[in-house]
């Protein structure tokens, strides 16, 4: 199109010259400026430990605002389509591996699983190689443990697989004195070994090593209630053969034999302003810090869970407060466990001990 005198002409080339072929009233203006959202021109590329998957739109994008691709507005061109998804904002967090290495970025995980799987792409391990993570700290501390929250700011260690045990225990007494925890991807390992007891006095058997097999029957994949179960059936009186793989220490931790929390410890981990609640069903959600109810309520459950259990698991028991802050009676709150965390197969006792544990809470009976 050529503008002359307030007229667009259309022109075709013919020979040197050019051939009029129709005349129309000039437009106000002849394009409209081109909107371009900041960052979407050019987008840098991503370091080699970063994965670029989504994360969730959250409030404030540019689809609330009613914005098309390109930055027009959405009143002004009906029909267009959402923004992509390459606008949509992420949740980046840092993370080394516990023996040492350099720090990568990890995003677009929504559980635990996935969040190993970010973890081994990022160092370019075979993800069946992480056994657990802690938060803020290199050491395998069981009070620092990663379970189903990570504060916004907080940073994750990744402990993997190092030198595997095999050891003989004979049990002399009914209870061996271990407390099992699950890394929420198959595989059980000690939380907590009680002072003086069967497994205390063996030196070889440390916090944090993973339950390989107990008597060549293999555990991967098992829950931690189950391993636990499996430990307690065993007969007293006999020997039997534990198959361990402890995680990778570092340098200075190499002489230390680990050693799990105190009972009534916090199990408030966030540095952040909130926490990523990581959920064994359904998406992640950030959410506010856990209030000093919900705190203290999961801090009774996870105990009581140990003590009937021989299990701690802080988004188990973080899962049971949520079911049971709004429950109006015993009768209610049983319901919802079954409906929601029927496997476990609680027994009544426990269920009305929990139940009085979230009472208690609520009331500031801590």
């Amino acid at each position: 199109f050529f503008l002359l005198k307030g007229k667009a002409e259309r022109c075709t080339p013919l020979g040197k010259g050019l051939l009029p072929l129709a005349a129309v009233p000039a437009p106000k203006t002849l394009c409209a400026p081109l909107l371009m959202p900041l960052g979407l021109g050019r987008r840098k590329k991503a370091s080699p430990l970063v994965e670029n998957e989504e994360a969730e739109p959250i409030r404030g994008s540019l689809a609330s605002a009613g914005m098309g691709p390109f930055g027009e507005l959405g009143g002004m061109q009906p029909g267009l389509p959402p923004p992509p998804p390459g606008l949509r904002p992420r949740l980046v967090f840092h993370t080394q591996l516990a023996h040492g290495s350099p720090t990568g970025r990890i995003e677009g995980f929504t559980n635990v699983k996935e969040l190993y799987g970010k973890i081994a792409e990022a160092f370019k391990i075979p993800g069946s190689e992480v056994l657990f993570c802690t938060l803020n700290t290199h050491k395998v501390d069981m009070d620092k443990l990663l379970g189903g929250q990570i504060g916004l700011e907080d940073f994750i260690f990744a402990h993997i697989k190092g030198q595997k045990k095999e050891v003989e225990v004979y049990k002399s007494e009914d209870a061996l004195g271990l407390t099992i925890t699950d890394n929420g991807a198959g595989y059980a390992f000690i939380k907590r070994i009680k002072e003086s007891s069967i497994i205390d006095r063996i030196q070889l058997i440390s916090v944090g090593d993973m339950i390989e097999s107990i008597n060549g029957q293999s555990l991967i994949g098992c829950r931690h209630y189950e391993v636990a179960k499996m430990l307690k059936d065993l007969p007293k009186g006999r020997v039997f053969v534990l198959k361990l793989i402890e995680p990778r220490k570092a340098f200075d931790m190499i002489s230390q034999r680990s050693s799990g929390g105190k009972l009534g410890t916090s199990s408030q981990l966030g540095t952040g302003r909130g926490t990523l609640r990581l959920r064994s069903k359904g998406p992640a959600t950030v959410e506010e810090l856990p209030s000093e109810f919900e705190e203290k309520a999961i801090e009774k459950v996870d105990n009581l869970l140990e003590n009937y259990m021989g299990i701690r698991d802080t988004e188990l028991a973080a899962t049971m407060v949520e079911l049971g802050k709004d429950k109006k009676n015993p009768d209610e709150f049983a319901e919802a466990l079954d409906e929601t965390l029927g496997d476990f197969a609680f027994p009544d006792e426990f269920v009305f001990d929990v139940w009085g544990a979230i009472g208690d809470a609520k009331s500031g009976r801590y």
